[in-house]
């Protein structure tokens, strides 16, 4: 099987991440509950996990904390901020992680930036939008359907000025753009584990600028005589037993982007997405989602005329490729672009991905088309 589908989830990962998660299972207790050598062991991992995540994103390690994913630690940071009736801004781009929290808790939402690989036109809808009355700014990185690179640095400086948090989705970007949360001056950066930074299912981070609220209460072993949670983080919103395994196999996974190179991993994704454009440009029926490196990650959207989007990935999985057809739970990205009724198929990359790789794609595609 040819996997294109990190996006969704990275196959595969570094061999030292199965390894972690094996080592840790056979090895590693509670974190935070006893001071003998597994739980010991426990705390060594989650500290070099956060510490090496902090130096990544450019924040202190304590404001590191561990989820299970980016919904997880976007339902954090959007509850700390926002309630309802608040009004709160988001991109046209923003996965459903974003969109279906606002909507459940009742906020007044305003969508600014429709417009796909417009990073211009996305700034002055941000600028138009932000208001006195805005309670925060959602925003994700890079469009998990197209690949979109949004301006967030000036979208964060916008925020600055007027004084509105900013949330950031960092679901595609972790990994392979450069982020800090220094810079940014964010409230709050949510991003998986298990896509770009290369660790297991169930694995997550919450960068936090400010003290969130917790989504859940319960044991962190410390304070454990009061009833309320710790008012420090990253104690504050890490109830109940934490996914030691998982964390082993992400601090792997993040030794391996610092040892690559984010800048590396980011250019190698956008030299095979160049590659594929250019064969795609020479089939018949195929409409592709093209932009160019400089506002576009490893994600290519297409479609083929006259053919539900679900039969092309059915086709290309029984040919031996791993794609995602559909809206790909995010409605207003394919609402932007013009594709909520027929959705699209997806190709996402990862380093792993090789020219070989998008050769075969494209034979298959020919073949399909043909």
């Amino acid at each position: 099987m040819i996997y294109l589908d990190n996006a969704a989830t990275t196959m595969p990962k570094p061999d030292t991440v199965y390894e972690a998660v094996n080592t840790a299972m056979r090895t590693c207790a509670s974190l935070g509950r006893s001071g003998h050598p597994p739980a010991m062991e426990a705390a060594r991992i989650a500290y070099e996990c956060r510490t090496l995540a902090a130096s990544l994103f450019e924040t202190q390690p304590e404001q590191v904390v561990f989820t299970l994913n980016a919904t997880h630690g976007l339902n954090i940071a959007i509850k700390s901020l926002v309630g309802a009736g608040d009004s709160v801004v988001i991109s046209g781009f923003e996965h459903n992680a974003v969109l279906r929290p606002l909507y459940h808790m009742g906020a007044d939402i305003a969508v600014a930036g429709s417009r796909l690989f417009d990073p211009e036109d996305t700034v002055r809808a941000f600028r138009k939008s932000i208001t006195s009355n805005t309670k925060a700014v959602v925003c994700t990185h890079v469009s998990n359907v197209f690949g979109y690179i949004l301006p967030v640095e000036e979208i964060a400086a916008l925020c600055a000025e007027r004084e509105v948090p900013l949330i950031l989705d960092a679901a595609q970007s972790a990994g392979c753009l450069q982020l800090s949360m220094e810079a940014l001056h964010a409230a709050f950066v949510a991003m998986p584990g298990h896509k770009g930074l290369y660790g297991p299912q169930g694995t997550g981070l919450l960068l936090c600028g400010q003290m969130p609220k917790s989504l859940i209460e319960g044991g962190t072993g410390s304070q454990s005589a009061v009833p309320e949670m710790p008012d420090f983080l990253p104690d504050a919103v890490e109830a109940g037993t934490h996914n030691i395994p998982g964390i082993a196999g992400l601090l792997e996974g993040m030794r391996y982007i610092q040892n690559r190179g984010m800048k590396a991993i980011l250019q190698h994704e956008q030299y095979l997405l160049e590659f594929l454009n250019k064969y795609m440009q020479m089939l018949p029926g195929i409409k592709c989602f093209y932009a160019g490196n400089a506002v576009q990650a490893g994600v290519l959207s297409f479609s083929v005329l006259q053919e539900d989007c679900e039969q092309t990935a059915a086709k290309l999985a029984e040919a031996g490729f791993a794609v995602r057809a559909g809206l790909h739970c995010a409605p207003l990205a394919h609402l932007s672009a013009g594709t909520q009724n027929t959705g699209t198929v997806r190709v996402s990359l990862s380093d792993f991905n090789t020219e070989e790789d998008i050769q075969k794609l494209a034979e298959t595609l020919r073949k399909i088309c043909g």
